[in-house]
């Protein structure tokens, strides 16, 4: 393949030659090889394929089937009640298991929602309704009965106000992953999607990735489902995976709340566990008490090329030179400033909300710093996180943290760097190079001025075309 006339992020325009995975060449009116096909890419921008550095894809997988059940989408009691009628009557959920499954529901929409608010909107079907945080499922009583619980069950996770329960339920997805067990769904949808937006690559970040996912995502690779490479997090059961084309083992996921801290030795026990195997550890801290466990008990383990933290929501000053010390990498989720942040300015305290999602403060520490959409917890678009990283304004319009505002190029590296350094140096498109490409909808300068609104024209993976609008 040749793309000619593309305009590189350098600014030059140059035709651009693709010999299988790789590009071959770079350079100014190449001639076309005999069969080749020829792309015009009339000036517009070309880029690498984007890597989203912290996603869950087979959580966005089912939430492609499920009903977005809170802000932006839904923000009032009577749009969720609309929201469920309409999918009920649409039955969105046929494939999976006979529910209603809806996610990303907040507070903001309709309060503490529970099982006898579900059951008058929709008492034939069972349904489950996912909180955005991930941490807490909500059922109605159809579902309840669905996954064979009463009020005199033992042994349940499941809520109970004076014997009864309520049909939440908090942080028990293994619990209800048992209840739940099916097949494996199809990548097939979910890849379409991210290819539409110039995603070659993704960092899975599922904290329970075991073997069985690892080989569920190398059969859709070999099958033709999954585009994408993938860098799966998990845990111990990853120790044994091998590297194979597309799909490669990645560091051990920890996970971190606040309210249930683990004891010091047994966490830092974990970190060398994972040391033992030859892999890097990727914390979850949400919270600055998270963060100052995860960066102490790293320094007393040591540091390991490749050990991240992920979110790092709040982060103070003091927090900054914990991480700047230590060298230490961090995936944070520019969007989230854009989808929560009016949320954030009513409920986080006013102390806490300059350290919010950070992007300037990290890069000026010399913090390598890379982004992640967290979808489908977010939104899985990386052009309107780079948006909101440059923007710093919430979908009311108001603004948070705007001192932490990064350029429209240092917003593209984000997503522009290898999967095992995210903040490092950006790929580049160069001979030899893979070709692993997205061609946009229009040139730099005006992509720069309007990233939420970028359209990815043409999306290329290992010399591949795999999406083309």
């Amino acid at each position: 393949m040749l793309i000619r006339d593309a305009e590189l992020p350098s600014g030059a325009r140059a035709d651009v030659r693709i010999a299988g995975s790789r590009i071959a060449e770079v350079g100014a009116r190449l001639a076309p090889l005999p069969g080749a096909a020829v792309l015009d890419a009339g000036g517009r921008a070309l880029s690498v394929g984007l890597h989203d550095h912290h996603f869950h894809l087979m959580a966005y997988t089912a939430a492609l089937e499920s009903v977005p059940c809170g802000p932006p989408q839904v923000d009032s009691a009577a749009a969720l009640a609309q929201a469920l009628r309409d999918a009920e009557r649409r039955r969105m959920s046929p494939g999976d298991g006979g529910w209603l499954r809806g996610i990303g529901y907040h507070e903001s929409a309709a309060g503490d929602i529970d099982r006898d608010w579900l059951d008058r909107i929709a008492p034939d079907l069972p349904l489950r309704i996912q909180h955005r945080s991930g941490r807490m499922w909500i059922f109605n009583s159809c579902g309840l009965r669905k996954l064979g619980v009463t009020e005199a069950s033992d042994h349940d996770p499941l809520e109970r106000i004076a014997g009864r329960m309520t049909g939440r339920l908090y942080d028990s997805d293994e619990w209800l992953r048992v209840r739940l067990t099916g097949d494996m769904p199809s990548l097939a949808r979910a890849s379409a999607k991210l290819a539409r937006f110039g995603v070659t690559g993704l960092t899975d970040a599922g904290l329970r990735n075991g073997l069985r996912e690892f080989h569920h995502f190398v059969g859709e690779r070999e099958r033709g489902k999954l585009s994408q490479d993938v860098l799966m997090m998990g845990g111990p059961e990853l120790d044994t995976a091998p590297d194979v084309a597309g799909i490669r083992r990645g560091p051990t996921k920890l996970y971190l709340r606040e309210s249930t801290l683990p004891a010091f030795d047994a966490f830092c026990n974990e970190i060398q566990r994972s040391r033992q195997a030859g892999r890097a550890v990727a914390i979850h801290c949400v919270t600055l008490a998270e963060l100052v466990f995860a960066t102490a008990a790293l320094q007393h383990c040591g540091i390991h090329a490749g050990d991240r933290i992920e979110h790092a929501s709040v982060a103070p000053p003091d927090a900054l030179e914990l991480l700047a010390a230590q060298g230490l990498t961090v995936v944070t989720q520019p969007n989230f400033v854009f989808e929560r942040g009016d949320a954030y300015l009513a409920e986080v305290a006013g102390e806490d909300r300059p350290w919010l999602y950070r992007g300037r403060a990290f890069i000026d520490a010399g913090i390598a710093l890379g982004a992640g959409t967290d979808a489908p917890y977010g939104d899985a678009n990386p052009w309107a996180a780079m948006a909101a990283a440059v923007n710093r304004r919430t979908c009311g319009g108001r603004a948070l943290g705007p001192d932490e505002a990064l350029s429209p190029d240092e917003a593209l590296a984000l997503f522009s760097t290898d999967p095992l350094a995210p903040g490092g140096v950006s790929r580049r498109i160069t001979a030899g190079a893979a070709a692993d490409l997205c061609l946009l909808d229009r040139n730099w300068k005006q992509a720069y001025e309007e990233l939420a609104t970028v359209r990815v024209d043409v999306t290329i993976k290992d010399g591949r075309l795999i999406w083309q609008r």
